[in-house]
């Protein structure tokens, strides 16, 4: 007898606008990503994620997008919240930031974030980021996500 856990290739965006999480689903969509989820705001986001990474029938996220921007400090808030509960449970966080110095991406990443996306106004460069994204997700899945 085998146990079988599924996980679903499904990214969790957490982003505290509405219009812009619309816009960035869509985008991925459109790029080749296999399920979005709206986790909502912060808060929200914090509740979802404690209730399905503790779940062990749940299916998780194969990666979490990270997109706040409530103020400038948002996302690495969330990223100091969430470490130790996504490095748990190996699933990476990318952060989407406005162009930012290369303190501020150390900063990120020491606190958790696989990868950091500058997130831009125009839309061919927006949808590059998108791409890469989705293809972040793809050479970050977990082995038993595809059935090795």
């Amino acid at each position: 007898m085998s146990n079988y856990v599924n996980y679903a290739s499904f990214v969790a965006l957490i982003d505290d606008d509405e219009h812009s999480a619309h816009l960035l689903t869509r985008t991925l969509v459109d790029q080749g990503a296999h399920g979005v989820q709206s986790y909502g705001d912060a808060n929200q986001a914090l509740v979802r994620l404690k209730a399905v990474l503790s779940d062990v029938t749940a299916a998780w996220p194969a990666l979490i997008i990270l997109d706040l921007k409530e103020h400038s400090g948002a996302n690495l808030e969330f990223l100091d919240t969430i470490g130790q509960l996504t490095c748990q449970h190996g699933v990476p966080v990318v952060v989407l930031a406005p162009q930012q110095t290369e303190q501020c991406r150390q900063a990120l990443l020491a606190n958790g974030a696989a990868a950091v996306f500058v997130r831009h106004a125009e839309r061919d460069a927006y949808r590059r980021v998108a791409a890469d994204i989705v293809e972040f997700v793809t050479l970050s899945q977990r082995p038993e996500a595809v059935g090795m």
